[in-house]
């Protein structure tokens, strides 16, 4: 039996393969090449593709997986603390996206209504290219990442009521009062479910599922439970998407994130991949070729517009110029909700054809374009910033941004800031080595850029300064120059690396050392002047390792020696995969032919149980010493002649192998 969708996924993704393997080899993002595939098996152009409806339900799995990953990355908290960005940013965005293609459309002829949906189209962002390529980048949590985030989940929210305002506008609005009503009862509705589910039923269900140890079933609860709240959310009116963000945010809350994570990769990224091809699939060739400079003209208009109301809003929330510029050259495109809008739009009669042609031309092309963009972001930031600018536009710049901390700043800087510690970002690990400086007695200063860590340093009494790391000028104000030493620990690649270099132009002496997500960042962090780079995936491994030589009994010197050794060679031994790798040496990593164990006394064995170690003969007999006993809870540490052995006592045992062997086989039977 012939089986469709079978045919189009094989056309598809072998085409795919094709084109990204050419596109690897010139370095151009494999998301293109899917998009590429998409317009070659479109109906538009070679039409290999049958079951249409079908690829774009595979696409809509491969959201629904991006989102999960996304929610399981972040927590309930940290959601919380982005409120502002979601709903202050978020709203200004849309609000501000709308308003201004609406009056541009109808100063071009448009009808008031649709200008307005032209409004909702243009305002919305592609959650699925701009998380994606955020995530593969490590820079999901940087300041530039999370006003991303924010915006998009407004967006994903917006979506919603877009869709009931959209028969308003074409004149056909029915019983919109109940309808709102109806979706703010099951929207309360979903939020109780969700809550129940988080505090009471999810944990409880996977830890039953743990305790089986199956990796299958752990697999297939993960699976199900996104889809099941994905498939909740999409019941009310709301988004598969956001339904699956919320199944993330839940997982996150468990101990079970990480390998929830890694089980559901691999779906995502298969996936995703019919997401780009579906949308691909959309362009009409023949429209685009026929219309191509009014097209591009449009697209340039677009980003433009985008990009100036995403920097306003950035700069309204107060972030410094590196995340304002940072955060507009990810925003700026045409999202895939959009494209489901505009259908609605285009049934009812809202927009003609020719104006969805237009618009489905320029959503292809500015999403093509993200990846370049967002990649070359930073140094397009790095040339603005660095660009000349009118003295007085700079300064009013600044005092806008720093006029809601300067006199907090007042108060929390340092007196004196000399020999001092200045650490960078006040996250996790920034929060802590505050704390161990505070202990210490060592002087130090935290900066940050981020509002909500800038207020819980202040909260917490820090001595912080709310500013941008990669600007010179902020170094400076900080004394870098007169600084002992310099933490730098923040999740964003890039902005470590600036911030390197502008270290370096004013000290050569001060001691910088890094905290890094991937080991494959060092070399580059030390070319550019860090002194120590830690990464927290290889610090975990020998921490790790560290217990392991404790319960082979080395000693302690020689586990430190063993990991300085590891630490001084930039991590060789854990990395190099050729030649001869550095090898440090343990002299004592084990004892020949001796063992330590427990053996548990089962048997009321009379030769033993109940007399003395010297009574029971276990060292003449058997040649073995007992190190310790464990008694119920108790731990008998001090093990002397007259010690008694008791049934149901675990006895921690040094000796041969083949003596421990005999002395068990005594004591169970």
């Amino acid at each position: 039996m012939e089986i469709p969708i079978l045919q189009d996924i094989v056309i598809i993704l072998g085409l795919s393969i094709l084109i990204i393997l050419l596109f690897q080899k010139i370095k151009v993002p494999s998301i293109l090449g899917f998009l590429l595939a998409g317009i070659i098996a479109g109906p538009h152009a070679f039409n290999l593709i049958s079951s249409t409806h079908e690829v774009e339900l595979l696409s809509e799995i491969g959201i629904i997986f991006l989102l999960f990953v996304i929610g399981i990355e972040l927590s309930v908290k940290e959601l919380i603390s982005m409120k502002n960005t979601v709903l202050i940013g978020g709203g200004l965005q849309v609000g501000g996206t709308i308003l201004f293609t609406a009056i541009i459309a109808y100063f071009l002829g448009l009808p008031l209504n649709s200008a307005v949906f032209l409004g909702f189209l243009f305002s919305l962002s592609s959650t699925a290219i701009v998380l994606k390529l955020i995530q593969e980048r490590g820079e999901i949590t940087a300041p530039h990442g999370r006003v991303a985030l924010g915006i998009l989940i407004f967006q994903d929210i917006i979506v919603v009521p877009m869709m009931l305002l959209t028969p308003i506008l074409a004149g056909d609005g029915g019983d919109i009062v109940n309808t709102v009503l109806l979706l703010i009862v099951k929207i309360v509705g979903v939020g109780a479910v969700i809550f129940l589910l988080a505090r009471y039923i999810v944990p409880r269900i996977f830890s039953m599922v743990v305790k089986t140890k199956s990796k299958e079933l752990f697999i297939l609860t993960t699976v199900v439970f996104c889809f099941a709240i994905a498939w909740l959310t999409s019941s009310v009116g709301l988004s598969l998407a956001l339904g699956a963000f919320f199944a993330g945010l839940i997982i996150s809350e468990s101990e079970y994130s990480h390998q929830a994570t890694v089980n559901v990769l691999p779906f995502r990224e298969i996936f995703i991949s019919f997401f780009f091809i579906s949308v691909g699939s959309l362009l009409n060739l023949e429209f685009f070729i026929q219309n191509i400079l009014v097209i591009l003209a449009l697209v340039i208009g677009v980003v433009l517009l985008k990009m100036l109301v995403v920097g306003a809003t950035v700069l309204l929330l107060k972030y410094p110029p590196r995340t304002i510029f940072l955060s507009l050259f990810s925003l700026f495109q045409v999202g895939e909700f959009s494209l489901l809008l505009s259908g609605v739009g285009l049934d009812n009669n809202i927009i003609p054809d020719s104006i969805y042609q237009y618009f489905l031309a320029i959503s292809i092309i500015t999403m093509g374009l993200t990846p370049f963009l967002i990649a070359a972001a930073p140094k397009i930031t790095y040339a603005i910033l660095k660009a000349r600018v009118p003295s007085s536009v700079r300064h009013r710049l600044e005092r806008f941004n720093k006029q809601k901390t300067t006199a907090e700043e007042s108060s929390t800087e340092p007196k004196k800031l000399e020999d001092h510690l200045i650490i960078v970002g006040y996250g996790i690990n920034g929060e802590n080595i505050a704390k161990a400086a505070r202990n210490a007695e060592i002087p130090y200063v935290v900066l940050d850029t981020d509002p909500i860590t800038f207020k819980k340093a202040q909260n917490n009494g820090e001595p912080v300064i709310f500013g941008d790391a990669t600007n010179s000028l902020i170094l400076k104000h900080l004394h870098v120059q007169e600084a002992r030493v310099v933490v730098i620990a923040i999740s964003d690649p890039g902005a470590t690396k600036k911030i390197i270099s502008n270290v370096r132009l004013y000290t050569k002496t001060a001691f910088i050392i890094v905290r890094t997500r991937y080991v494959r960042e060092i070399e580059e962090n030390i070319k550019l002047g860090a002194d120590e780079v830690i990464p927290e995936e290889f610090e975990t491994s020998i921490e790790i390792f560290n217990r392991v030589l404790k319960k082979y009994l080395v000693p302690y010197n020689e586990i430190m020696d063993f990991t300085a050794s590891i630490r001084s060679s930039d991590y060789e031994m854990l990395t190099s995969v050729k030649g001869r790798p550095h090898k440090p040496s343990l002299q004592h990593l084990h004892i020949p032919n001796r063992e330590i164990v427990t053996l548990s006394v089962q048997q009321n064995n009379r030769d033993i149980v109940g007399k003395s170690i010297q009574n029971s003969g276990i060292g003449k007999n058997f040649r073995v010493t007992v190190l310790a006993i464990k008694r119920d809870t108790q731990y008998i540490t001090e093990v002397l002649p007259d010690t008694k052995i008791k049934q149901g006592d675990l006895l921690y045992i040094f000796g041969n192998p083949i003596n421990i062997n005999r002395l068990n086989e005594k004591l169970s039977y």
